[in-house]
């Protein structure tokens, strides 16, 4: 499988805190990788490095082939790489349209007189933008609360539509950072056959950091597990959950049987 995400022996220190050492990963073409680990593993590290929100102290980062690390986000999110975050950031006051309409400001197509004018070239574009944005609403069940202001929403309808505005910025890499936190076991279920869903229409690839096991043993085809900074474990979800090294730093004896 080729290689469209590629980390090598990548390190990233806070002053004296070692957060990643020396760590390899790879994510292929339309590949549900799961990344796990006990909390200050350096999971969230992984997602700040790919997205050049922190620098590598060593090591390199490769998109399709290209070394991205030390980009800025913004390019890197042009590239096709687009993450979530643990927290929910949303516009609270904006419904829940134009959160999800605010992720594609640079992909318009049309210049600033247009806007000014008001020509019809801007209300059809504008237009074209409101129908993507509503038809990523329609995927997530989310049309019918499009109107509404974000922070309205119930928390786990929140996630979504941070799903939702991910979604339209058109990625080739989706991250996600503990998608389901927060959610009862039925809206976790629910969540899981969406990420998959999109994962098989949209043919992204999609890097998964999740503490709920049944979603990571349930979706991910592959699972990478970190450990103070380190990879202790990578493979199939059952080759993982029975690994001794695994079961010791995180599972326990309980969650492995």
């Amino acid at each position: 499988m080729a290689a469209l995400l590629e980390l090598q022996d990548c390190s990233v220190a806070f002053g004296g805190l070692r957060a990643l050492a020396g760590l390899d990963l790879h994510l292929g073409e339309r590949e549900l990788v799961g990344l796990i680990g006990p909390n200050g593993a350096g999971k969230t590290t992984v997602f700040n490095a790919i997205t050049g929100v922190c620098r590598l102290e060593v090591g390199q980062i490769k998109f399709r082939g290209r070394r991205i690390d030390g980009l800025p986000p913004y390019h890197t999110a042009r590239m096709g790489i687009i993450r979530t975050f643990q927290n929910v950031r949303l516009f609270s006051r904006l419904s829940v349209l134009d959160n999800v309409r605010s992720a594609r400001p640079t992909r318009a197509g049309y210049p600033m007189a247009w806007a000014l004018t008001r020509s019809p070239a801007f209300d059809e574009a504008e237009g074209r933008l409101r129908e993507e944005a509503m038809a990523a609403l329609r995927l997530f069940g989310l049309e019918k609360v499009a109107a509404q202001p974000a922070g309205a929403l119930p928390y786990a309808d929140q996630r979504r539509v941070e799903m939702a505005r991910a979604l339209v910025m058109e990625p080739a890499l989706l991250l996600l950072d503990e998608p389901t936190a927060g959610m009862n076991p039925v809206e976790t279920a629910a969540t899981m056959r969406l990420i998959q869903q999109v994962q098989r229409e949209r043919g992204l690839s999609i890097l998964l950091i999740e503490h709920d096991m049944r979603v990571v043993m349930g979706i991910c085809e592959r699972v990478a597990v970190l450990d103070h900074g380190e990879k202790i474990a990578e493979g199939p979800p059952a080759e993982v959950r029975s690994n001794p090294k695994v079961i010791e730093a995180y599972l326990g004896e309980e969650s492995a049987a």
